[in-house]
């Protein structure tokens, strides 16, 4: 039987540390696996949902976006895929009487982790101006509600419409045509704190802010570089992939601050072998130190061009632009400046520029490790010039992988969930519906907060997703939601959202992707797309959670008809009864999606164009790929301090927390632990098992602090240091963001030690 929530919140006071892992998966996984799914769904529920997981007759995972291949496992599905399932599909609800038991100042003083564990939400909620806690109200009131606030603002740009990773194309394609009907690109998603760095470099020098390479790609590779991700807990499923890759003859370098059990050695689960052995995934751990990774790829670069016949010459003349400028700058790259940037030995960078030198097929897979610093943009920039040097962009087992790390926040992209929207797009929405869509970019997630706390934005509307935990500078945020009028969050399951709100709030609660979606016309299926750019049904099989939830493309359509009114002449009520209306005005809007519908119930779904990957082809500005050439930079730390990377633990997925371990790393019992390296620890005085509170260091002279951490002595690289978000979200400054796409710095954060 499925257990009950825990009534409070467990003590976090004395985290346990053991020695970190050296392999990941195998058997503690299926045990950690089943103990969870048991807690939240029962036994018969648990096999009912499981199955049914990443499979082509049954729902997309909510957890990452890893793809599929066209042969499934039965159980197609990884430990922490199926805690974000478990808590999905939980027998635990949240009734309006839990709300009436536990006011809002109580909610905001509980952690994430016991807000997550209570259930699913089950009927709407309202947080009148000035009550001290919700109350049920109608779903009609509900829209009025949100009806009368977007009305009464000055402008439509005074309204944010924030959009999380889990929202289906459909819902995601009518959410940006109502925000743009209503009048503004105020369309802020994930992706703003994660790959825009990604999305702003390929852009720029393939033309399209994709990943190159399919799942194929991954098994025909070389040789595969893994920098800046953690695959074994952030997407467990890849470690199959890449001991696929590993059996073909692939080597595989990992380039990362801290060693990760999961590169080290992967106990598939699904063969005996695998489980009692496993396999050993790095040829070469490049401990590099944080934010290193653009003065490593450059001097990779100048190497390359330097060694006799190592350049693609036909492809570089043939197919790229900007030659000449990288290599008068990479052959200006110090060693010695490397060196000091990286924490690398000469040894290492050789042995890493051997292999290059040896693989004719070279994939780059990165995730936030290079995404969330000032220089990210440009460091991403350096791994493309390096796949451009050996013609590794557009022929099998080559190219560039941005690991996306929720399961729709790139198809959410795709459907137009965007501030700053193409204006081929626009053109193509206005002709379909006969609106006049707004061309003036709107504001992205940093903006927002900034836009919230300046009084320029006066409601939040979110589609699914924690922002308030989610976002830097805690205490920035948390008071820039509050001066809001109306906060509305489209939710499944409670998170810190939900405590922290404007004059007024709604919570909306939806179906899940494992909750069965009947409408007018019958049972509904959504589609999501892929890291690699394939798009697929997903279909739920559990009667949904209460009667009281509406699907999210219901709640678009609804709340548009009550905030447009008659004066709107697009088929809202028409798209809520049949998901395939939504579907064949997508594939009139959307390039890639002709004949959507047929193609969308195909078992294997479609695989989206990608110009690069198919014609060698690069719809850039000059027509062709770019090199670039950027100057190089890292972070520079004052003596005494540390740079602080935020991290997640293996019991947590985003800003959703399953539970108070992190097994790999050898924590248990608590998240307030700070990783440093002995070396480190030894010249601050800090002592394995002490106490200290972290406090961020900024241009602004404002105090940013983080009470109560406990050391632990760790292996990562030295002058660097290691916290789970969100609890260290509150050291990460609003203003400190990468150039270009406006992320938020979450890996290169400067921090004292003080004791607490």
């Amino acid at each position: 039987m499925a257990t009950k929530p825990p009534a409070g919140d467990p003590v976090q006071d004395a985290p346990q540390v053991a020695p970190p892992q050296h392999a990941a998966a195998g058997l503690p996984a299926i045990g950690h696996t089943l103990r969870i799914a048991q807690q939240q769904m029962g036994l018969a529920r648990t096999a009912r949902t499981l199955l049914k997981v990443n499979q082509k007759n049954g729902f997309d995972c909510p957890g990452c976006a890893w793809p599929e291949g066209d042969e499934r496992h039965t159980a197609e599905f990884c430990e922490n895929g199926a805690k974000a399932v478990a808590e999905e599909a939980t027998l635990r609800r949240v009734t309006p009487d839990f709300f009436a038991e536990h006011p809002l100042a109580e909610l905001a003083g509980r952690s994430g982790y016991w807000l997550g564990q209570q259930g699913r939400i089950t009927e709407p909620m309202y947080l009148p101006e000035g009550a001290d806690r919700y109350e049920a109200v109608s779903w009609e009131r509900a829209f009025e509600i949100i009806a009368e606030e977007l009305r009464a603002l000055g402008s439509p740009d005074e309204a944010l419409f924030y959009t999380s990773g889990r929202t289906s194309n459909e819902a995601a394609f009518l959410f940006q045509l109502f925000a743009r009907e209503f009048g503004t690109n105020n369309l802020p998603d994930c992706s703003n704190m994660c790959h825009e760095s990604s999305g702003s470099a390929l852009n720029e020098t393939i033309g399209i802010g994709k990943g190159s390479v399919s799942l194929e790609d991954l098994h025909q590779a070389d040789l595969i570089i893994v920098a800046g991700q953690n695959p074994g807990t952030n997407h467990p499923r890849m470690l199959s992939a890449l001991e696929k890759a590993k059996s073909a003859g692939a080597q595989i370098i990992s380039v990362n601050p801290l060693p990760e059990a999961g590169m080290e050695r992967f106990k598939n689960p699904q063969t005996p072998v695998g489980m009692l052995r496993g396999t050993a995934l790095n040829d070469l751990f490049l401990q590099i130190r944080i934010g290193g990774d653009q003065a490593l790829f450059r001097l990779l670069n100048k190497l390359v061009i330097e060694t006799e016949g190592a350049t693609d010459e036909a492809f570089i003349r043939e197919h790229t632009h900007g030659y000449e400028e990288l290599a008068a700058v990479a052959r200006k790259a110090d060693w010695a400046e490397t060196l000091t940037a990286t924490g690398l030995t000469r040894p290492e960078i050789e042995r890493a520029l051997g292999m290059i030198l040896a693989s004719k097929r070279t994939i780059v897979c990165w995730a936030m490790g290079l995404t969330q610093h000032k220089h990210s943009v440009a460091t991403i920039r350096e791994v493309v010039n390096l796949l451009l040097l050996r013609g590794n962009i557009g022929r099998p087992g080559a190219g560039v992988c941005p690991v996306r790390g929720h399961s729709n926040v790139q198809g959410d992209r795709t459907m137009g969930i965007f501030e700053r929207p193409a204006p081929a797009f626009l053109d193509a929405l206005d002709r379909e519906f006969g609106i006049t869509s707004p061309r003036g970019h709107g504001y992205d997630v940093v903006r927002s907060i900034e836009a919230l706390r300046d009084g320029e934005a006066k409601v939040l509307f979110a589609m699914g997703g924690n922002f308030v935990g989610a976002t830097p500078d805690t205490r920035i945020t948390e008071a820039a939601i509050r001066r809001a009028r109306l906060t509305v969050h489209v939710s499944t399951k409670l998170n810190r959202s939900h405590a922290v709100t404007g004059r007024r709030a709604l919570i909306l609660p939806t179906l899940g992707r494992t909750d069965k979606d009947v409408q007018a016309s019958g049972k509904q299926f959504v589609t999501v797309e892929d890291s690699m750019g394939m798009v697929h049904a997903s279909r739920g099989n559990l009667a949904p959670a209460s009667p009281h939830l509406l699907s999210e493309p219901a709640i678009v359509a609804r709340m548009a008809r009550a905030v447009l009114g008659d004066a709107s002449r697009t088929p809202w009520e028409e798209f809520e009864k049949d998901y395939a209306a939504i579907r064949d005005r997508i594939s009139r809007v959307v390039p890639g999606f002709d004949d959507f519908n047929a193609r969308a119930a195909r078992p294997e779904g479609f695989r989206l164009p990608h110009a690069p990957r198919d014609e060698r082809r690069f719809p850039t500005k000059t027509g062709k790929a770019n090199f670039t050439a950027a100057p190089v930079e890292y972070p520079k730390v004052p003596e005494g301090r540390l740079l602080l990377q935020t991290l997640r633990s293996h019991d947590q997925y985003n800003t959703t927390i399953y539970g108070l371990d992190d097994r790999y790393r050898g924590i248990t019992g608590g998240r307030r632990v700070v990783m440093v390296n002995p070396e480190d620890a030894a010249e601050l005085g800090l002592a394995d098992g002490s106490y200290t509170d972290l406090v961020g260091e900024w241009n602004d002279g404002v105090e940013r602090r983080a009470p109560g951490f406990r050391v632990v002595h760790y292996p990562t690289a030295r002058g660097c240091a290691a916290a789970y978000y969100p609890e260290t979200n509150v050291l990460v400054p609003l203003d400190s963001t990468a150039d270009v796409s406006n992320t938020p710095a979450s890996k290169s954060v400067v921090v004292r030690f003080e004791p607490a």
